[in-house]
């Protein structure tokens, strides 16, 4: 059923690996990897369609990981590459399109976008309670459904107005007076137009892929919520201060069931809200648990790159994305970004870690020699330099190279030569 939905998808990225040359020839300069106008007229003469089912079948390719953007160029992506040869790849790529089933189909636009928000955040319930009835469900039992978990997530927000409410923008309901049916008409299409769940007769019913999806997600949440961690109601930062301590496969498997109870869009939101923290343990743990999430996060992971203390992160992040094998992502940063991060991922060991792994952080520096690491190191301006090079002196047992730390400590903090 997965290969079935998506090949007229398949067969649009098919033929842009075929007919395009590498490159952003074929895409709009929209940073989003959108089909040129001549580009799609090319593909649908070529392919006996119309220009729109074009667009439509390329924005699947997309959304299921047949295609990968990258700043304004788009290329097959290894899912498209194992097409067929591997069921599971298959598989994999219509689950990442059920995952992005609010992007696949437009939003009302009349609608605030809290009240859409609202909606996507209560559809798992909803599906959920589709999967255990295990056959046609009516409309309005699931909007009261839906209803009621919308009402149950602005509780647990305390939307409760304080003081003097400022008059409504025209044409702008706020989102607590927005009506659900229709959002629940949009949702339960878009669901649909990725071959999640059939709707007729005012009735909705998962497809037997749909079911199984939201069972595998269920699986999950049960099973993070029976294990020791069990940090799946945990905001992000609690999450990964939670997984902190564990080893990296149970770790990614905390991640995995953390971001199954939640849309896509808001936990990469929460992981990049964390890793802007204080706290370089997190910032690391963070990057690590949007590896989990894989190519849905790529444009979030990307607006970010730009960010001082993000940046060394996300290009790594990027690097490893596009293929680069983690060995050798390090290359993609420049001597000065791979010193702040020598220093950020130091200020993790110094505060969460003890004195001989500190130590042992020396050897991973670029530089070849001690001097050159402290003299970059106080040119870098990480904020959390003069407490990583104290906590080295410290930590290290040869006297001389601990006076020379001290010494840079010293004159970072003074501002000294």
């Amino acid at each position: 059923m997965a290969r079935s939905g998506l090949a007229a998808a398949a067969r649009v990225a098919h033929w842009a690996d075929a007919a395009l040359r590498p490159g952003p020839g074929g895409a709009s300069p929209d940073g989003k990897g959108t089909l040129s106008d001549a580009t799609a007229e090319r593909a649908a003469r070529d392919l006996g369609l119309t220009v729109a089912q074009v667009r439509a079948d390329w924005d699947t390719a997309r959304l299921a990981g047949l295609v990968e953007v990258h700043g304004d160029s788009a290329r097959p992506g290894w899912r498209l590459r194992a097409w067929d040869r591997d069921d599971s790849a298959v598989l994999r790529g219509w689950v990442a399109l059920f995952d992005a089933w609010s992007l696949a189909h437009p939003e009302p636009e009349q609608h605030t976008h809290g009240a859409v928000s609202d909606v996507v955040s209560a559809l798992p319930q909803v599906l959920s309670f589709l999967q255990l009835s295990a056959g046609p469900v009516p409309v309005e039992q699931l909007l009261d459904l839906l209803e009621q978990r919308v009402t149950e997530l602005r509780t647990e927000r305390c939307e409760i107005p304080y003081g003097p409410r400022p008059e409504p923008l025209p044409d702008a309901p706020p989102a607590e007076d927005t009506p659900l049916a229709p959002l629940l008409d949009w949702a339960l299409h878009a669901l649909a137009s990725v071959g999640a769940l059939t709707c007729g007769d005012g009735q909705a019913t998962l497809t037997p892929l749909g079911s199984w999806a939201v069972w595998v997600k269920l699986e999950q949440i049960c099973v993070a919520a029976q294990s020791p961690a069990g940090n799946i109601e945990q905001a992000a930062e609690d999450m990964l201060r939670g997984c902190a301590q564990l080893r990296p496969n149970a770790a990614r498997d905390e991640y995995r069931a953390w971001l199954a109870a939640r849309p896509v869009g808001s936990a990469v939101t929460e992981l990049l809200g964390a890793a802007r923290g204080d706290d370089a343990l997190l910032r690391g743990l963070a990057f690590e648990a949007l590896r989990v999430v894989g190519a849905p996060a790529e444009p979030d992971v990307r607006a970010v790159a730009d960010e001082p203390t993000l940046r060394p992160y996300a290009l790594l992040w990027l690097a490893e994305h596009d293929g680069i094998d983690p060995e050798d992502a390090h290359e993609v940063l420049t001597r000065e970004e791979a010193t702040w991060l020598w220093v950020d991922t130091a200020a993790a060991v110094a505060d969460h870690g003890e004195a001989p792994m500190l130590v042992r952080h020396l050897e991973s520096a670029v530089q070849p020699t001690v001097p050159m690491l402290l003299e970059e190191v106080r040119a870098v301006g990480h904020p959390r330099t003069v407490q990583v090079l104290v906590a080295l002196a410290a930590a290290h047992p040869d006297p001389a190279l601990a006076k020379a730390v001290r010494r840079a400590a010293f004159q970072v903090h003074t501002g000294g030569n």
